[in-house]
């Protein structure tokens, strides 16, 4: 199954790639910079919520996504409560109804129906994680396990950030020397950060392939149906009694309400 907003991720890695590489700033300025060994850190990406009510919502949620059926889909928001953190605050706003905050959170009502392919996206991630604001709470994607001492010393030792750090889905995630679907498989990913590093021409977007950077110090490109990101949003889902809802979103958001 495709990886959730992976795409939507990989441009903002892109952003970042560009501004890391634009004089004056923080980051590396050329490729070659970046084209150095760095310690593995092991991840252990998040796993399926083994709760079948929680499947059978989702499905219903992604059948209003399907359809585009906002009436239906705000049968399926909880009724009080509903949150939006983002940027350490809850940018819900009281005066509007749980929908219309969801609506806003992802932009369904953008021309280009992206919230919409948003939505339909997250109901068809079978993992999540507990929310550590929200008792009782499961937000997906789910969050990947890792250990945060490790990953800030390798911050630290590539003077790097941490939306430049992906994740491989599965063990075994093949890696090829040129940005062509067809091309050699070099080497297969272990379950560990490697480095994001889309190329400035663009080139690595052929084929859906994105350029990384091997824990060996060289390029590669992989699937980006195979890498995860950190820091995704995500879409939250509480109980109302017997039944699921959506309850609440965490992250940016869209910007096309």
């Amino acid at each position: 199954m495709r990886h959730v907003l992976f795409v939507v991720a990989t441009v903002a890695l892109m952003a970042a790639s560009a501004h890391a590489q634009a004089p004056g700033s923080n980051g590396p300025h050329s490729d070659s910079d970046i084209l150095k060994p760095y310690k593995q850190v092991t991840v252990t990406a998040a796993r399926p919520v083994q709760d079948a009510t929680l499947a059978a919502f989702r499905a219903r949620v992604a059948a209003a996504a399907k359809q585009k059926d906002k009436a239906a889909l705000a049968t399926l928001v909880i009724a009080k409560g509903f949150f939006w953190d983002r940027d350490g605050s809850d940018a819900a706003d009281a005066k509007k109804s749980p929908i219309d905050n969801l609506s806003a959170a992802i932009g369904l009502d953008s021309k280009d129906a992206a919230g919409w392919d948003m939505l339909a996206a997250f109901s068809q991630d079978p993992t999540g994680s507990a929310s550590p604001d929200h008792p009782g709470v499961i937000c997906a994607p789910g969050d990947p396990s890792f250990d945060g001492n490790e990953m800030q010393a390798l911050l630290d030792a590539t003077g790097s950030d941490i939306v430049e750090w992906g994740y491989p889905v599965r063990d075994g995630v093949e890696v090829r020397d040129t940005p062509q679907a067809g091309a050699p498989v070099s080497m297969k990913l272990g379950t560990y950060f490697v480095r994001a590093a889309p190329d400035a021409n663009a080139a690595a977007a052929v084929g859906a392939l994105l350029r990384i950077v091997t824990p060996a110090g060289k390029f590669g490109y992989v699937s980006i149906d195979d890498i995860a990101p950190l820091g995704n949003d995500q879409i939250c889902y509480a109980k109302d009694g017997n039944d699921w809802k959506i309850g609440g979103y965490v992250g940016a958001g869209s910007d096309n309400e």
